[in-house]
């Protein structure tokens, strides 16, 4: 009944679905508490007649402001696809940045410390993040290929590696790392400490990705290259893993984005790197909020960057797929 009235009525039908919409989100601002301060701040002779009529009030700024989101929408859909995705990332930094700004931050101090935290935070983070990541490749690789092994021992080792790691949680690998291997006669420090939890740890997960991406290729690409003479090795090497890479390098990049913010558990261990900075500055002058606030934002610009790089690699393995 009701599809056959959208499809005779097709106007008024999208028509009822707007309205539906503006309210639909009219009444979960209202419901979600929504100030009309800020109606204030824009209006200021309406200040009074907002504070007397609280309800009111608070009705009028939820429909004002899915009236501003409509008109938004509207306006977007004019521009080209490009033109629509640099626009609502710039709608949505300026809604983050306004964010920020309400909490009265301390401008002067971030600039004061920013310095610092770039030249010994970002370097230490980048540090043990990069080397964390070729060990956990080269663990995830040599992973993949015990789990697919057909002997009984390798496969064994290879699928309790990966259970353990990857049952335990990453702050307990550090702990367990840091303090306990002292115990059995090695002291290590905090920055292999934290290189090895996180190679240990994501290289686990990884060692699932890889599996899964080697799998993927047909048996067909090992079976012609055994008839062409080559080993084993150079099968994996020379025919499986580019084609499988297509496969690996999606997931495998979002790991390392983890990996990358997961390093700031280091600092439980000392380490100097953005998170520990961001604590111990922010400590000298109670503005613990402006150093959050401004490691996140760091963190933010890094994964950036390797989502940039991850994007970069995928196209340059989709050429060499199609080619």
């Amino acid at each position: 009944m009701i599809g056959r009235l959208i499809l005779s009525y097709p106007d008024a039908a999208r028509r009822t679905g707007v309205a539906f919409i503006l309210f639909a989100i009219t009444a979960g601002l209202y419901a979600m508490g929504i100030s009309s301060a800020w109606i204030g701040y824009l209006i200021p002779a309406s200040s009074g007649w907002l504070a007397d009529n609280n309800g009111l009030g608070r009705l009028l700024a939820a429909g004002m402001i899915a009236l501003i989101l409509a008109a938004n929408w509207i306006a977007l859909r004019q521009l080209t696809r490009r033109q629509q995705i640099i626009g609502v990332w710039l709608e949505l930094f300026l809604l983050l940045m306004l964010f920020f700004y309400s909490f009265n931050l301390s401008l002067p101090f971030i600039a004061k410390k920013i310095g610092y935290m770039i030249s010994q935070g970002v370097v230490t983070t980048l540090y043990i993040s990069a080397i964390a990541i070729v060990l956990a490749t080269g663990i995830a690789l040599a992973g993949a290929i015990a789990k697919l092994s057909k002997n009984g021992v390798i496969y064994g080792l290879a699928t309790f590696y990966t259970s353990l790691f990857r049952g335990l949680p990453l702050l307990m690998q550090i702990y367990i790392i840091y303090l306990g291997l002292p115990q059995v006669g090695y002291v290590i420090g905090a920055v292999p400490a934290g290189i090895l939890a996180l190679s240990l740890c994501y290289g686990a997960y990884m060692t699932e990705i890889f599996r899964a991406g080697i799998q993927s290729i047909s048996r067909g690409q090992s079976e012609g290259a055994t008839a062409l003479g080559l080993s084993s090795s150079q099968t994996m090497g020379l025919v499986i893993l580019p084609q499988a890479m297509r496969v690996i390098i999606p997931p495998t990049g979002n790991q390392f984005i983890a990996m990358l913010k997961d390093s700031s558990l280091v600092s439980v261990v000392g380490v100097w790197e953005i998170m520990y900075l961001a604590r111990t500055q922010g400590q000298t002058e109670f503005r613990h909020i402006e150093m959050l606030i401004t490691a996140s934002m760091i963190y933010w610009i890094l994964s950036i960057g390797l989502e940039f790089l991850q994007s970069r690699i995928e196209e340059r393995f989709g050429r060499f797929n199609v080619r």
